[in-house]
């Protein structure tokens, strides 16, 4: 370091902390608004004063007068249920295409919104979670998807078949938004933050405004809505369950840790690119990672964690699921929130994973 600046690149840059000021940085977090740090200790006061925080921090304002203005395919049936596509408008900015998947048999039924994963597989984003019955071509990339990290299965269709709505739409950059390049991301995330948004951000605000449309949707129960994702769709399926009321219920696969324990060397969060879709910049002064998924509390949330995981150590797993079981035990739900390792496993999303989930899903809505 040179008169407060790099002097040029340094080893472990990329893939390890940043030398000299880093560590300084990452010691003097102390996450003062946190539950059992705030000065609030009125839990009710304390959920409102930290989803109040998060929201200044997600940089997209609220987008609730923008008309949805749904256009919809007409259905085509699958194995119990029908299929459609809707293209809806969750921001001012841009349309947005989804899979739609309603069972057979007399409603209104309960419904998951399906949130997909990054995986660097931008070609295909609501297809892999939903088998993609309108393109030959996505058919090929999903199933393989499907192969690698879902045992076959496309969890989409397996809940429609146990009697759910299920909407899954693609997020900027995957499938009919992109397909991004991978090494595009920063770019991307650069010039919405010149622009005074983030990737984050408007991640967090159209999630909340499709949980909001499918709770409205007539087919729905809207007291009966949930929010289910694996990977980064697990970080916006706890995220959207803490910012929306809409949500009733979240499970998340393969995506908590404390913040800490989570940017050491060879982590994804050091090296930028995917990082950029789950950081909301100066939140980390405030709360940490589990603290802003306890907003949701005390709603029924599970978190589900591969042990094998490598980009979820296990220390910051065991930290992350400290702090969630104190904030449902303060509003006294402990028995609503489910936390389980599954030690043998990595980062995936197996058939048995996905039947004790559905399960659990049949359970609490």
């Amino acid at each position: 370091m040179e008169g407060g600046q790099l002097s040029g690149p340094e080893p472990g840059i990329v893939d390890g902390p940043l030398p000299g000021f880093h560590p300084a940085l990452k010691d003097a977090l102390t996450f003062p608004l946190a539950w059992g740090r705030s000065p609030v200790r009125d839990v009710r006061t304390w959920r409102r004063t930290a989803r109040a925080t998060v929201e200044r921090h997600l940089l997209v304002e609220r987008q609730d007068a923008v008309p949805y203005a749904p256009e919809f395919t007409g259905r085509t049936p699958g194995d119990g249920y029908d299929r459609e596509l809707v293209t809806v408008s969750l921001t001012r900015y841009a349309r947005v295409r989804g899979a739609l998947l309603t069972p057979h048999g007399r409603g209104p039924f309960p419904a998951v919104l399906l949130l997909h994963d990054h995986g660097s597989r931008f070609d295909i984003g609501k297809e892999k979670l939903v088998r993609p019955w309108y393109d030959d071509t996505r058919r090929a990339s999903a199933a393989a998807w499907a192969d690698r990290n879902f045992e076959g299965r496309f969890p989409g269709d397996a809940l429609a078949r146990r009697g759910h709505v299920v909407l899954c739409l693609d997020a900027l950059g995957w499938g009919d938004r992109g397909p991004l390049a991978y090494e595009q991301q920063q770019a991307l995330a650069s010039s919405l933050f010149h622009l005074g948004s983030s990737p984050a951000g408007l991640m967090a605000r159209e999630d909340e405004r499709a949980a909001a449309f499918l709770a409205g949707l007539d087919r729905v129960d809207a007291r009966r809505v949930a929010a289910a994702g694996f990977s980064m769709g697990a970080c916006r399926a706890w995220q959207v369950a803490a910012l929306s009321d809409h949500v009733a219920a979240a499970a998340s696969v393969c995506w908590m840790t404390g913040l800490k324990e989570m940017m050491v060397p060879g982590n994804n969060t050091l090296r930028g690119q995917s990082a950029y879709w789950m950081l909301h910049p100066g939140l980390a002064r405030h709360l940490d990672i589990p603290d802003v998924a306890s907003i949701a509390a005390p709603k029924p949330v599970l978190f589900f964690h591969g042990g094998r995981d490598p980009l979820f150590p296990a220390e910051g797993v065991r930290v992350a699921y400290g702090k969630l079981r104190a904030v449902w035990r303060a509003h006294g739900a402990e028995e609503r929130l489910r936390t389980e390792t599954w030690p043998e496993l990595g980062h995936v999303f197996t058939r048995a994973m996905q039947d004790e989930v559905f399960g659990w899903l049949d359970d609490v809505l």
